[in-house]
């Protein structure tokens, strides 16, 4: 299925079984990422963590408390998200292909 998709196609992906390896698990979630509304959820919470950013004075120095980035996405079987099929991303989604399923939305 992968290999008849189209450059800025809409695909529906679909998270049939956890992986093991913790390398097909990272690129799971950087796929899931790829989603508009946790794009738009992401982008939110970066502009609310640049506006509630502690600056302090060490030394003469400003230095900067960073916060953490929030977890958005989680592996969890039956997870689903949609995102536009892009060439680049063709290998990520054959290494873990064996985890999910993927379909035209």
């Amino acid at each position: 299925m992968i290999d008849t998709l189209k450059p800025g196609q809409n695909v529906r992906c679909t998270l049939v079984k956890l992986p093991q390896a913790a390398s097909a698990g990272k690129t799971i979630l950087r796929l899931m990422r790829r989603d508009p509304a946790v794009v738009k959820g992401l982008r939110k919470s970066y502009k609310v963590r640049q506006r509630t950013t502690v600056v302090y004075n060490r030394g003469n120095r400003d230095w900067v408390q960073r916060q953490k980035c929030a977890k958005i996405v989680e592996l969890r079987v039956g997870n689903d998200w949609t995102m536009m099929y892009d060439p680049t991303i063709g290998p990520d989604m054959k290494s873990v292909s064996d985890y999910i399923t993927v379909s035209a939305a």
